[in-house]
């Protein structure tokens, strides 16, 4: 004989199960039919979404789509997704009973009876309006930070462009008066020459600093880290005082990196800016950069990365200093020499682009920078493909 408790104990546990999900009011939580027709609506549904149950029991929940999206058969290919793989997610505008949107973030999960057939779908959305919107805003910030940083770095690289352009006008000038004067045929060609190949270097020099200070939008995109060198290396020659050696070496064969090509020319300029400050008017800057196979040794970062190291031979960095060079405006620079934005920049383009920034530092031995940016799978798999 079975006890009156045995028969009441599934009842009373459907009954709390419900209780608890009409509950919960920051996320719409219903159950959907194979076809995508509403079949239960919980209190936070009501509040999200703005409908009654009584108004939306029955109907297919395209209804909560824009009508871009029930053109485009998004509603559908999410149900079909779902029913196929198990599991749909998406995220994007959605309608409320007011005509108003929000942003939601929406997840669809196939229920199956005791038999694994389908019955139905359990529909979860969230208004995450306000995150989206924040999210924005501080890419914004970011946006401005990175142009504030590149009109710095702009000051302190037209100083020496200033400089060739003189010596390059110089050579025109000069030229230019040396063919007037001269009857010889072959010293007027030599000169034509002398001037062409000067006017060829600066229109080069112009390009170079035009496109680094090129206000755009964020272009991720596939970069060789080498060809990448090569131009901020030629922006970098012309803040260097004449006593500082710049030194390179690059592994051949690098793998390409999947970033934005600007703000990581950015960041290499910024530590190489403060690796010059720190050596004063002699010493050496070593760049290098090579493959590295991580295996969390470096902030849990494990597979195949791009490592940039910018070594320098100054003075190094006090130890408590040293833990706060990342920090957001903290900078050891005189008044007007620094906004110390610029290793706080380096530190979240990093950790935007899932890779890490390190720094080893002795002092009266001078500074290593590592910037580890992760090798593109992308560009790995077009190589095995060729």
């Amino acid at each position: 004989m079975v006890s009156a408790d045995c028969i009441d104990q599934p009842v009373m546990t459907a009954n709390r199960y419900e209780q608890l999900v009409q509950s919960v009011v920051d996320y719409a939580i219903y159950m959907l039919d194979p076809s995508g027709r509403v079949v239960s609506w919980n209190a936070g549904a009501e509040r999200i979404k703005g409908y009654r149950a009584d108004e939306v029991i029955g109907r297919h929940f395209s209804l909560f789509f824009t009508p871009q999206d029930c053109l485009d058969g998004r509603p559908d290919y999410l149900l079909n997704q779902a029913l196929e793989q198990g599991v749909a997610q998406d995220e994007g505008w959605r309608v409320r009973k007011d005509g108003t949107q929000f942003w939601a973030l929406a997840a669809l999960d196939v229920i199956r009876d005791d038999l694994g057939q389908i019955i139905g779908l359990a529909k979860v959305t969230r208004d995450i309006t306000d995150r989206r919107e924040t999210a924005l805003q501080l890419d914004a910030v970011r946006a401005q930070l990175f142009q504030a940083q590149k009109l710095e770095a702009l000051g302190q690289l037209t100083g020496g462009l200033a400089h060739d352009f003189n010596n390059l006008l110089t050579i025109i000038l000069t030229s230019a008066k040396l063919a007037l004067a001269s009857q010889d045929p072959a010293r007027v060609q030599r000169m034509l020459e002398h001037i062409i190949d000067a006017g060829q270097r600066g229109t080069e020099l112009t390009q170079q600093l035009l496109a680094f200070a090129r206000h755009r939008q964020l272009d991720v995109s596939l970069i060789e880290p080498a060809t990448l060198m090569v131009s901020t290396r030629s922006l970098l020659e012309h803040a260097l005082p004449r006593d500082i050696e710049l030194l390179q070496r690059l592994q051949p064969g690098l793998p390409m990196i999947e970033v934005d090509a600007g703000q990581l020319q950015m960041v290499l300029l910024n530590l190489l800016f403060n690796a010059r400050d720190a050596i004063g008017e002699r010493g050496t800057i070593c760049i290098a950069i090579e493959a590295v196979e991580l295996n969390g040794e470096v902030e849990g970062l494990l597979g195949p990365f791009v490592c940039f190291e910018v070594r320098d031979s100054g003075a190094g960095i006090d130890p408590q200093v040293l833990q706060r060079i990342f920090e957001p405006f903290f900078t050891t620079k005189p008044f007007g020499k620094g906004t110390g934005l610029g290793l706080s920049q380096a530190y979240g383009f990093a950790k935007q682009s899932n890779g890490a920034i390190t720094v080893d530092s002795t002092l009266g031995k001078g500074t290593c920078m590592r910037l580890y940016l992760p090798a593109s799978v992308q560009a790995g798999h077009a190589k095995l493909n060729r």
